[in-house]
């Protein structure tokens, strides 16, 4: 399955994709067989499964590859985060994702590893996903997606540089673009009309990060530069801090406000940051999708 055929091939209905990432506990991975089972009824078209800087999660990767794969029989998309792996690194990581009959790899940089005392990056790793495209590009064929920042990346110098990378992506092989998450879909729209401006051609998704925890949002704001309103802000100040099953309700409600505005603005799809929770994604697709947007 080769993602850029499904948005070239789905016409006017969006392409809907739910993200995972490998449990790391026996209790976790309990958990995430619920939300499997759950989301796999769900209405979707891909999985994508994450994979940690300088390979640091591999092999749970591959293994929840193969689970949603041969045990599910769901289309999936492999994430490489490119950080700090020499070229011999990547291309075992890349013909294992071939015997897996992978056809799509979802490119970025990725960071180094904070927690991991041991890392070392391989003196000829690539500086930028830029040029891990390049390097899948004029070597495999598989389909390739990328990563774009409407409110620009953390470390990036402006978001005009930001946006002159997505193009070079682009360039170099990038099929389709998924944009981090945001909470006010402004900040979308600029974002893809200015990347048009510079010739980039190919879809670009929205990402879709409902808000499970204040202390997840917090913490993940923090790490990816996704800032959050005022409005957002305060509606969370209205809810008692102890008050877990509101903060989820409100987030279900504030990610299907802005699918449905995304979706009449005509985005090809809708690709979801699940944190391999199943509640609200399950919540928001299902009342698009009985609303007739999906």
């Amino acid at each position: 399955m080769k993602v850029a055929n499904l948005y070239k091939q789905a016409g006017d209905k969006p392409v809907i994709s739910f993200e995972f990432f490998r449990a790391k506990t026996e209790k976790s991975a309990q958990n995430l067989e619920k939300v499997l089972d759950l989301l796999s009824e769900t209405k979707h078209d891909y999985m994508s499964v994450t994979f940690g800087a300088g390979g640091s999660t591999r092999d749970g990767s591959y293994e929840l590859i193969d689970k949603l794969k041969k045990d599910r029989s769901l289309n999936v998309v492999a994430y490489i985060a490119g950080v700090g792996m020499g070229p011999d690194d990547l291309a075992q990581v890349l013909d294992k994702f071939q015997s897996q009959s992978i056809e799509t790899v979802f490119v970025i940089q990725g960071d180094e590893p904070q927690d991991d005392v041991s890392f070392k990056p391989h003196a000829d790793a690539l500086a930028h996903a830029s040029d891990l495209l390049a390097f899948i590009k004029d070597r495999y064929d598989f389909c390739l997606g990328a990563a774009g920042y409407p409110e620009g990346h953390i470390h990036a110098q402006s978001l005009e540089k930001d946006i002159e990378y997505a193009k070079l992506k682009q360039d170099n092989g990038a099929q389709y673009i998924v944009a981090q998450y945001f909470y006010d879909n402004r900040f979308f729209y600029e974002y893809v009309d200015r990347c048009r401006e510079i010739g980039i051609t190919i879809p670009i998704i929205p990402g879709i990060m409902p808000i499970y925890t204040v202390k997840l949002l917090e913490i993940l704001t923090s790490v990816c530069g996704s800032s959050i309103p005022d409005e957002v802000r305060n509606g969370l100040d209205s809810i008692s801090a102890d008050d877990k099953e509101a903060v989820v309700q409100f987030g279900i409600e504030l990610a299907t406000q802005q699918c449905r505005d995304l979706l009449k603005h005509g985005v090809p799809g809708l690709h979801f940051y699940t944190m391999n929770r199943g509640k609200s994604v399950n919540a928001i697709v299902t009342t698009l999708q009985n609303e007739g947007l999906l």
